[in-house]
């Protein structure tokens, strides 16, 4: 898996309207359409799978 990078502030604006707290995840891709990202919290935990969650832009 690639290394997530800090949220932009056009994509913490993204995370706010999902419902989500921009410090507690990273993105990891940036396309068009959407942008996936990654929890902080998950990524810590080596026995279990990151979670993932996919915004539509």
């Amino acid at each position: 898996m690639k290394h997530g990078k800090k949220p932009t502030r056009e994509q913490k604006m993204m995370l706010k309207e999902a419902g989500l707290v921009p410090e507690n995840w990273l993105v990891i891709k940036n396309m068009e359409d959407h942008i996936e990202v990654v929890s902080k919290k998950s990524l810590s935990d080596a026995t279990k799978k990151p979670k993932i969650r996919k915004i539509i832009k």
